[in-house]
């Protein structure tokens, strides 16, 4: 239970000891110290990574990425609102699902998990059903690892004037966004993911002018997005509810090293260059990436199991994580995978540690 192992996940993710020391004082949510010195160093943070612009906000909320998801829909979207969702894996999913549990007006383009979203379909939708008014879409689904087509989307919201909301769960903090420029109007993500802290809560990223338009929108009290910004924005970093203090800590630190190591262009140029070593490693070892080499993210890439009789992956798994490594099974529904992750404290050495156990643990 006490052995340490490198979690080669999608978040939560191996985190640096640094960030894991950061959370062993324990801080009082009333007093300045938190709330200005942190909190709100937090979320003007977020907004410098965001965007060079000033016409964002930054709003913390407790619990999962997906509760802050949630929040975000429950908030930005009315009820006489119409969203559209593109869906290619179980996170767009999740999306259809929130929206269908608060009731909100829907429309969804469906791909398989392996299927690049169709710009031109996109489009088509859009002109014939004038009456939507959001578009939303994850930018890397970690189904399978694909990098989805965010330029192109995002232009064709400001092409139709529709809000364009991001899932940027899995890639904001390792992968360059600027909202500004790409015109996207609200972006959510995570503590746990490519900034590197440690789970507890997510945030959401927006313009102001949005924002301030939508108090009495949602439909959950713990989930109100604007009364939580509000209340943020009023009492200089106070949350409504009990504040997950040791969680913001770790991440004010998890920035503080983000910034350290060269922002988030440094950070996506290592994530890459782990992707790349692991994809040709692997390939090497006799696995097939599920996605050809242009649709990958930098995150997380899928590999189909081998079509050997005596291949087991719960074996593997357990195996490799004897020797130090976690990997992710696979969420593909047509296709017998695993996944590996190369974000966190994870640099070329580990992917080559992770290889050389890889290759012993093929006992198959």
């Amino acid at each position: 239970m006490d052995k340490n192992y490198l979690l080669l996940t999608p978040g939560p993710l191996t985190t640096s000891a640094t960030v894991k020391q950061a959370m062993l004082k324990d801080w009082c949510t009333w007093d300045e110290e938190y709330n200005v010195g942190i909190v709100q160093k937090i979320r003007s943070e977020l907004c410098q990574l965001a965007s060079t612009s000033d016409q964002f906000t930054a709003t913390l909320m407790q619990g999962s990425g997906t509760a802050s998801v949630e929040a975000a829909l429950g908030t930005f979207i009315n009820k006489n609102a119409t969203v559209l969702v593109i869906n290619n894996g179980a996170y767009g999913a999740r999306i259809k699902q929130i929206a269908e549990y608060l009731s909100i007006n829907l429309i969804a383009l469906d791909y398989s998990e392996t299927h690049y979203p169709d710009i031109s379909q996109i489009k088509n939708t859009l002109e014939n059903h004038p009456h939507i008014t959001h578009i939303v879409m994850v930018h890397c689904e970690t189904t399978t690892g694909m990098l989805n087509p965010l330029e192109e989307v995002a232009a064709l919201a400001k092409e139709f004037n529709k809000v364009m909301i991001l899932d940027a769960m899995s890639s904001f903090g390792g992968i360059p966004i600027d909202m500004h420029k790409l015109h996207i109007d609200v972006l959510i993500s995570s503590s746990n993911k490519c900034i590197q802290g440690v789970p507890g809560f997510g945030f959401v990223i927006s313009k102001k002018s949005l924002i301030a338009q939508c108090k009495g929108n949602a439909r959950s009290l713990s989930l109100d997005l604007f009364d939580q910004w509000e209340t943020m924005e009023k009492h200089n970093g106070k949350w409504r509810f009990t504040s997950p203090t040791h969680v913001v800590r770790a991440f004010d630190q998890a920035l503080t090293e983000l910034h350290d190591e060269g922002g988030v262009a440094a950070r996506h140029k290592r994530y890459t260059a782990n992707q790349s070593l692991l994809v040709s490693g692997m390939k090497e070892l006799g696995f097939t990436p599920l996605l050809p080499q242009q649709l990958h993210s930098p995150i997380i890439t899928t590999f189909l199991s081998p079509e050997a009789e005596h291949y087991d992956f719960k074996r593997f798994y357990l195996t490799l994580k004897s020797l130090g490594y976690v990997i992710y099974p696979g969420k593909v529904s047509d296709s017998d995978c695993f996944r590996i992750g190369n974000i966190g404290e994870v640099y070329q050495s580990d992917i080559e540690g992770l290889l050389q156990a890889i290759s012993e643990a093929k006992d198959w």
